[in-house]
Parts: C-alpha cells; structure tokens; sequence
C-alpha cells in the first residue's frame, strides 16, 4: 500500500463496495476491480492518487413526481449526475456522494439510498493528467420536485422525466434506468 490516507475511509470504501451485490458480470467484475485499487492504494479515495482514485456521484429523483435531476457540466459539456470527488472530511462514499448532491443541486434535504446502484470507470483529466475516475453511484431521494439551484460546476441544472432526458451517454442512461428500476417505476 502507498499513500497516507485515512485508514477509517480507506476501510469505510472497502466495506461499501465489499458488501454491495453487483447486478451483473461487468458491475461485478468492476467491483473486484474497484476492490483490488483500494488495497493496494491506502489513499485510492484521494484525487491525489495518480492514474486512478474513487468518486461518489448519484443521481437524484424526485420518486412521486417520477423525475431525475441532472446538471449541465460546465467544463465537461455534457448532462450529467450531481458527484465528484470524496474530500478528506468525509466518513464514507455515502457521505461524500450526499455532499456532492446537496452542493451541485442546492437542495439540502436529499435523503441518500447507501446501497450503490452501479459502478462506472471512465477517463477524465484530474490536474491535467489522464486519470480514471472509479466512480460508485447512488440514489439520491428529494421528497418533492423543487427548482434546483448550481454554482459554477454547472451551466444549468434540472428535472427531466427518464424517458425525456437530453443527450446523454450511455453511463447516464444506465444509472437512470437502474434508478428507475430500484424505485419501481414503469
């Protein structure tokens, strides 16, 4: 193991991915993938480690209204989940996957499903350099379809219903279909 991280997140990441029944061959093989990184990286949480480190993102629904939230990514360009990096301070993925949704969206009382719905490992530019985020991707749960808000993250943040959604790719399509399969919508 390399890094100086902090042990009790280290831990906290392993256990979450540890015990989460992966709903196919590919999440489970990203699973053991996600699993190997964090034992051999003390600090595989961190955007400090290089070449690859875990994020927490999700995706947020308003369940009776049968909306999803997504942000226009400024940087990116493109329609995505509220997530991003996991901070020192926080606990757990859970934790930070909660943090990151209040802070992208403005709305503060998102209550967050701690079961993952799936795993995503894509390539991003982290400082510069080629980096894959190993994201680990939640439900996030609004108790009502209220206007959202963004700061400079994004260039516009909104409701959509699943089968109305903008240009997405095809990791967002999949995190909203497993959504809306967990929430049991037709």
């Amino acid at each position: 193991m390399t890094g100086t991280g902090s042990p009790a997140l280290d831990s906290s990441c392993a256990d979450t991915l540890d015990h989460w029944q992966a709903p196919s061959q590919e999440q489970a093989r990203l699973q053991q993938r996600f699993l190997q990184h964090l034992h051999q990286q003390r600090d595989g949480w961190a955007r400090s480690c290089r070449g690859s480190h875990l994020t927490a993102s999700s995706i947020i629904c308003a369940p009776t209204e049968q909306q999803v939230l997504l942000t226009l990514h400024a940087k990116i360009g493109r329609w995505l989940q509220t997530g991003g990096h996991i901070e020192a301070d926080d606990s757990s993925l859970e934790v930070a996957a909660l943090r990151e949704a209040t802070e992208e969206s403005g709305l503060t009382d998102l209550r967050l499903d701690p079961t993952p719905l799936l795993l995503s490992r894509h390539e991003v530019s982290c400082r510069g350099e080629p980096t894959f985020h190993l994201d680990v991707q939640f439900l996030a749960l609004a108790p009502a379809l209220r206007p959202p808000q963004f700061g400079a993250e994004s260039v516009d943040v909104r409701w959509f219903p699943p089968h109305g959604l903008p240009e997405v790719d095809a990791s967002v399509r999949d995190l909203v279909d497993a959504a809306a399969l967990r929430l049991g919508w037709g």
